[in-house]
């Protein structure tokens, strides 16, 4: 190959890689405006960590410590990186719905009749996902600051959490959208959704894995959202009592490791059944 043959390579491949990122941006912004003509979708999101903070804070938090040898107000700092996580972990339910309802009333058709790559459609859901989430987490960190929970290593540490907390979030949009693409109903997208609240509680979200039934203890150690909630916990400072398995003992490596794996299992199932939609 000649050297202007690998240039004009060079530029088709950058000309398409500019063209997907801003399909893939046009199509997150339009998921970005329904969503803010829809603030209560928002709002449900929020309602369980919400109660979550006040029941398992203020209610049992006196008794919840207790049973950890701690004070309330240091189960409260416990207790708050497992509820960004879980936050993260429900958000899987509004993108389901979304998917399901887009293809249920023929927008999915729509976009695969356009020009337009099936991982950048996809990926367009996403970044509106993850764009929503941030509001999440900063409604929840303003939450916890009301409520006496504090960072305490400094902003890098905390951006890094952060971040971890985001990445998570990315990995279940595409569970979404791939449950999305698979059911035909928002009311069946519910039945899924279900799924996610023993996936949420059998994790260190609310109590330390060792505290936990000796033949549950394994499972909820390596659940994704325990390597995350441990990682973050570690990084903002707050209270944790990790296991001494090796999945405890390495959260921060598997809170990267555990979201990237789901995110490329994921990501491909959804790309080949949008792929698939109509056959």
């Amino acid at each position: 190959m000649t050297v202007r043959g690998l240039r004009s390579r060079l530029r088709s491949g950058v000309g398409r890689a500019g063209w997907a990122v801003a399909d893939a941006w046009v199509i997150g912004r339009r998921y970005l405006y329904h969503l803010l003509r829809k603030p209560d979708e928002i709002a449900s999101t929020l309602v369980i960590p919400v109660l979550a903070v006040l029941l398992f804070g203020f209610v049992f938090g006196e008794a919840m410590g207790a049973a950890m040898e701690v004070p309330g107000g240091d189960y409260r700092e416990f207790l708050m990186p497992g509820l960004f996580a879980l936050t993260m972990a429900f958000g899987i339910g509004n993108t389901t719905i979304a998917v399901v309802t887009d293809a249920s009333r023929g927008v999915v058709d729509r976009f695969r009749s356009m020009p337009i790559a099936s991982a950048t459609l996809l990926a367009g859901r996403c970044v509106a996902d993850v764009l929503a989430a941030v509001v999440d987490l900063t409604l929840l960190v303003v939450m916890g600051l009301l409520v006496g929970w504090q960072w305490h290593n400094g902003p890098v540490p905390f951006l890094i959490g952060l971040g971890l907390l985001l990445l998570l979030r990315v990995a279940f949009t595409w569970i979404g959208i791939y449950l999305g693409l698979l059911v035909r109903s928002p009311e069946a997208a519910m039945k899924f959704f279900s799924l996610v609240f023993p996936l949420a509680m059998v994790a260190d979200t609310f109590v330390p894995t060792e505290l936990m039934p000796s033949w549950l203890a394994p499972l909820a150690a390596w659940n994704p959202l325990s390597s995350t909630v441990i990682a973050t916990r570690e990084l903002f400072g707050n209270p944790s009592m990790p296991g001494d398995t090796w999945i405890a003992q390495n959260a921060m490596l598997m809170a990267v490791v555990w979201p990237l794996l789901i995110v490329a299992v994921f990501a491909t199932l959804a790309v080949r059944r949008y792929r698939r939609l109509g056959e």
